[in-house]
């Protein structure tokens, strides 16, 4: 993972992840950075997609701060 900022979308593999507190946290988290415009979790794929320029090692933090763990970003 790079820490550029990337315009357009991004998608990471998500693990913990499992219920709708899990998908407001991390929307909460990731939501708040500069940069975003959106956020999607797919409990189901356990990904989150997030629209916009905030910087990979900031959505990666915030995933973290959030109490998950980033396994990896989905090309």
């Amino acid at each position: 993972m790079n820490d550029a900022a990337v315009a357009g979308e991004q998608r990471f593999n998500v693990r913990g992840m499992s219920c709708g507190h899990c998908r407001a946290a991390v929307e909460g988290e990731v939501g708040a950075l500069a940069g975003v415009t959106g956020v999607q979790v797919d409990l189901e794929r356990n990904t989150v997609t997030v629209a916009g320029t905030a910087p990979t090692a900031q959505i990666v933090e915030a995933i973290v701060e959030a109490g998950y763990e980033v396994i990896g970003e989905v090309g």
